[in-house]
């Protein structure tokens, strides 16, 4: 998904994107005053601290930075990179109302170092910070290396995450003091017509058009707060028990996720206000569920925050040589939906149409993957972390991790594929729905995946893999190292919400 650089002149032995229609109009002395404001996730005006701080001066320069290695590794897809797109859209139009605009920056953030430093030696820089993959983690603290010992770069936290001064025994308190803090005001406008020295946002759009995956959930600020809206209004009622039904759940929750972990909405914005909602509610048990579930989001972002490595190591450190063999036609089968049990395809099929599936079933197809086929995570984690339009690494991977029993702080659960069928599709009219094929069969035949010759054979067999893996992961978790080990991951991992 490489994107070129565009109409390039060298100029200083670096590339830049030329247009014909944006020249410098002042002194490149003033250039060098200029706040410059990148943007990786934050990907709104509302509520975003790099943005306000950086635009204070009312001298700024507002940059995008495409990576195409980054959009090609380590659970990332079309799919997501075409939310993305909803949300930039959203924010060039936006800026335009600032006298401002989107530049696009193609290359690693070392280059991007390279440019600043050549070009905008006294600029003050300015980041939001981001929780993300190994690659994105390295790139970004070779950027900060670039500029240690200077004050010119400045990163701002994001919702309830500690970078610095780790505590968990005092997170809750720190999380619900930061959702608490007062809105960031909308960016100030520009002074100055800025220099385009870099790609327009709408030639890096039309280049991305073939890259384009439609049908998917539509991304933006304005999309993001009808849902809220829709959600407060009437979609949350029965939410706390329709959200582990996948047939309900795709209207009853409030499928703000892909714009929490792309920043189209800050999660501090929708905290306040589902605050001030609440007492007027008529639906506060479902609202209180839901106010859990941010606190949720950011107790697993801190955990990858916390222990980048636990994107390929095991929490506890004995569980990795649980699953030392890859079976290709196993992990095939899986990710296809073409296990041989009807519910589990369905739930599968559908995640590949929509690219989001409701929490339990996000469980259910990890177990599955990780119990009865017996696969490494770790081979497993990014092909189903590309399906997901609201693919957040901090979430995705300590749940694969959790799903998977190799957290050593939390009991193994073997979801039942025969038993959530019947439990959540109980006349497998969903499943219907989904694999047509079967719309003659009885439901309990579907349920059990007694099919014979009527649909795919199952790739496993469920009783006894079920027994052969909770037989395998309780052996280990008996001894006493294994129990040394596990509380040294509570001591960093574990919530001390209930304490």
């Amino acid at each position: 998904m490489s994107l070129p650089y565009f109409n390039c002149l060298i100029v200083d032995k670096f590339p830049y994107c030329y247009s014909k229609l944006n020249r410098v109009k002042y002194s490149r002395a003033h250039l060098f005053e200029v706040d410059i404001i990148i943007l990786h996730k934050n990907l709104r005006l509302e509520d975003n601290s790099a943005l306000f701080y950086g635009s204070l001066n009312q001298n700024y320069k507002i940059i995008y930075v495409y990576d195409s290695h980054y959009w090609s590794v380590d659970g990332r897809s079309p799919r997501q990179f075409s939310f993305l797109l909803d949300c930039l859209k959203e924010v060039q139009s936006n800026l335009k109302e600032l006298n401002s605009s989107l530049e696009i920056f193609e290359g690693s953030y070392q280059d991007l170092s390279d440019f600043i430093e050549i070009n905008y030696p006294q600029s003050k820089i300015h980041l939001n910070h981001s929780t993300d993959t190994s690659y994105y983690r390295n790139q970004i603290s070779k950027f900060k290396d670039t500029f240690k010992g200077s004050t010119r770069l400045k990163v701002y936290e994001d919702f309830g995450i500690q970078t610095e001064h780790f505590n968990r025994d005092r997170w809750s308190f720190d999380w619900n003091k930061q959702m608490r803090k007062r809105l960031h005001d909308l960016p100030k406008s520009n002074l100055f017509d800025q220099s385009k020295d870099l790609m327009e946002f709408d030639c890096f759009l039309d280049r991305s058009k073939k890259n384009i995956q439609k049908g998917f959930q539509q991304g933006g600020t304005k999309a993001a707060n009808r849902l809220l809206t829709s959600f407060f209004e009437n979609r949350s009622e029965g939410y706390s028990k329709k959200m582990s039904s996948p047939h309900e759940a795709e209207e009853s929750c409030s499928r703000l996720s892909p714009h929490i972990a792309f920043g189209s909405i800050s999660i501090r914005e929708i905290y306040q206000k589902l605050e001030a909602h609440y007492p007027q509610s008529n639906f506060k048990k479902d609202l209180y569920s839901f106010r859990k579930r941010l606190y949720w989001h950011c107790h697993f972002i801190q955990k990858l925050e916390t222990e980048p490595a636990i994107e390929f190591n095991s929490m506890h450190s004995m569980c990795d040589d649980l699953r030392p063999l890859e079976n290709k036609e196993f992990i095939d089968r899986w990710i296809n939906g073409e296990t041989g049990f009807p519910f589990m395809d369905a739930c599968m099929l559908y995640l590949r149409e929509k690219g989001w599936i409701n929490f339990r079933m996000r469980a259910m197809i990890m177990s599955f993957a990780s119990y009865n086929l017996w696969q490494p995570w770790q081979s497993t984690s990014p092909l189903l972390g590309e399906l997901f339009v609201d693919y957040e690494p901090g979430i995705h991977i300590p749940q694969v991790q959790m799903q998977s029993g190799v957290t050593g702080i939390n009991l193994p659960r073997i979801y039942s594929v025969n038993k959530q069928s019947s439990d959540q599709d109980p006349e497998a009219k969903w499943i219907k729905q989904i694999i047509p094929t079967l719309n003659d069969i009885d439901p309990k035949k579907i349920h059990s995946a007694d099919l014979h010759t009527t649909y795919i054979s199952p790739v496993v067999d469920l009783k006894e893999s079920s027994k052969y893996a909770r037989d395998t992961i309780w052996s280990i978790r008996k001894g006493d190292e294994f129990k040394k080990i596990a509380r040294s991951v509570y001591h960093k991992h574990g919530s001390r919400k209930r304490s």
